[in-house]
């Protein structure tokens, strides 16, 4: 919305502020991610607060001696913002403003206005905006002395109705406005994933900055930006990708995740997320060369859990092995994740063994079967052509004929014909490659400690 007055931080000079809570581990640099977020925003860090608590105090979220040590260092630095680590409660953000003479932003705050400034088309743009309003309405009195200068109509204001009032009627239209939008961007996204079922789908998840769009690069040549910051990218891209001894299949990348994504994010992004939803094989990209990679794994995962896809087969690959100490971690997190795949996508190291990988992945969802059928069911002889590779056929007594096939488990639950039997090959006799099993993210919900990856 045009008039909505946007928070940004563009060109401020900036205090960082953590409150490191026990549901939190330990890290030797608690600020690290927060300070990329700074950065990647365009903010200038001009100074630092951390302060251990059991609990947040319910008025300034810090203890009343670091509020004021806060104010202080607000004041000597000339700093135009403060910055949170954690999630502020309205009140908890008009006493600070109030103490520091300042504004002060969030998490959520900072992430919704990097997604804003970084989403280029249609789709991401209502999602973003969908996740500020719905974040913004309960902070109104705060953030907005006017919304906008659209009218409700003849009879819809009431005598002495505040502007306030007014404006967060606008704001609740305008939600449920975005979301009747958002869900037919979801029914075409639906359809569009749909229309290219024939076609095997990977897809690109992780972290964010993990090395999701280079990965994509290399293996594409699609020529997708990508940049060694924070949520370089939001838009979800599909490209070919050539699979040696296999053929081409659908490569997406997503958005990449973070540590606390906001719930609004999650919500408003799940019509960008349908690739991976339905997506035959997540390549879930972690970077190998971040001490707290078992960490950012586990928070994926969380993500997928909210998103109700945490049971696809899923490839771990631990990128940026090139980068300092990046091979001593990724033997840590091997110890966790056997299978895990190291490679780089800026040096190319490990490419050709991820292609094998993904190549005898993919393979594992093939069934070798014998459909037996009439001769007359041209119907389903070339429903089986298109869909997977008929080897053999043989024919025996009353017009019957049986097919050995190749084909991709799901196409045989579209064959409803009583008069159509299908009958698994023994194993001995299957021609799908034998692959290790794929780390799932089960374990990732108790990710080990940082120092026991080194």
């Amino acid at each position: 919305m045009e008039d909505i007055e946007r928070t940004r931080v563009a060109s401020e000079s900036a205090v960082l502020v953590g409150v490191q809570l026990p549901d939190r581990p330990l890290l030797a640099d608690p600020l690290d991610e927060l300070r990329g977020l700074a950065e990647t925003a365009g903010a200038h860090v001009v100074g630092e607060l951390v302060q251990r608590r059991e609990q947040p105090d319910g008025t300034t979220y810090l203890g009343k001696g670091k509020a004021e040590e806060l104010e202080q260092l607000v004041s000597a630095s000339s700093a135009d913002v403060v910055l949170f680590d954690n999630d502020l409660s309205p009140g908890q953000t008009r006493t600070l403003e109030k103490m520091v003479g300042v504004k002060v932003l969030d998490r959520t705050e900072l992430i919704l206005d990097i997604f804003a400034s970084h989403a280029q088309t249609y789709e991401s743009r209502l999602a973003v905006e969908l996740a500020q309003l719905e974040y913004s309405l309960p902070r109104l009195k705060r953030m907005w002395t006017h919304l906008s200068r659209l009218k409700m109509g003849i009879g819809m204001r009431g005598p002495g109705e505040k502007q306030l009032e007014v404006d967060r009627r606008l704001v609740e239209k305008r939600i449920a406005d975005l979301r009747l939008e958002l869900k037919k961007v979801e029914r075409r996204r639906q359809q569009e994933v749909a229309a290219r079922r024939n076609h095997m789908t990977v897809s690109l998840i992780g972290y964010t900055n993990a090395g999701k769009s280079t990965l994509m690069n290399r293996l594409t040549g699609a020529g997708v930006y990508s940049a060694d910051q924070l949520f370089a990218t939001l838009d979800t891209r599909t490209r070919r990708w050539q699979l040696p001894h296999w053929g081409p299949v659908l490569l997406s990348d997503t958005v990449g995740f973070i540590r606390d994504l906001p719930h609004h994010l999650i919500a408003s992004f799940r019509a960008t997320l349908e690739e991976a939803r339905q997506a035959d094989l997540l390549l879930h990209v972690a970077d190998c060369a971040n001490s707290m990679v078992l960490s950012q794994v586990s928070d994926v995962f969380h993500v997928l859990k909210e998103l109700g896809i945490e049971e696809k087969d899923t490839l771990l690959i631990l990128n940026k092995v090139d980068a300092p100490g990046g091979e001593a971690l990724a033997e840590g997190v091997r110890r966790k994740y056997p299978n895990a795949l190291a490679v780089s996508a800026r040096t190319g190291e490990g490419m050709e063994a991820l292609s094998l990988v993904v190549s005898d992945a993919l393979s594992r969802s093939f069934r070798d079967v014998d459909v037996t059928m009439s001769v007359s069911a041209g119907r389903w002889m070339a429903y089986l052509a298109a869909h997977g590779e008929i080897l053999s056929r043989t024919y025996g007594d009353e017009d019957r004929v049986t097919l050995h096939c190749r084909i991709p488990q799901r196409y045989l639950g579209g064959i409803r014909d009583a008069d159509v039997l299908i009958t698994p090959r023994s194993t001995r006799d299957s021609s799908v490659s034998a692959v290790p099993a794929m780390p799932t993210h089960s374990d990732a919900l108790a990710p080990r400690p940082v120092e026991d990856v080194a």
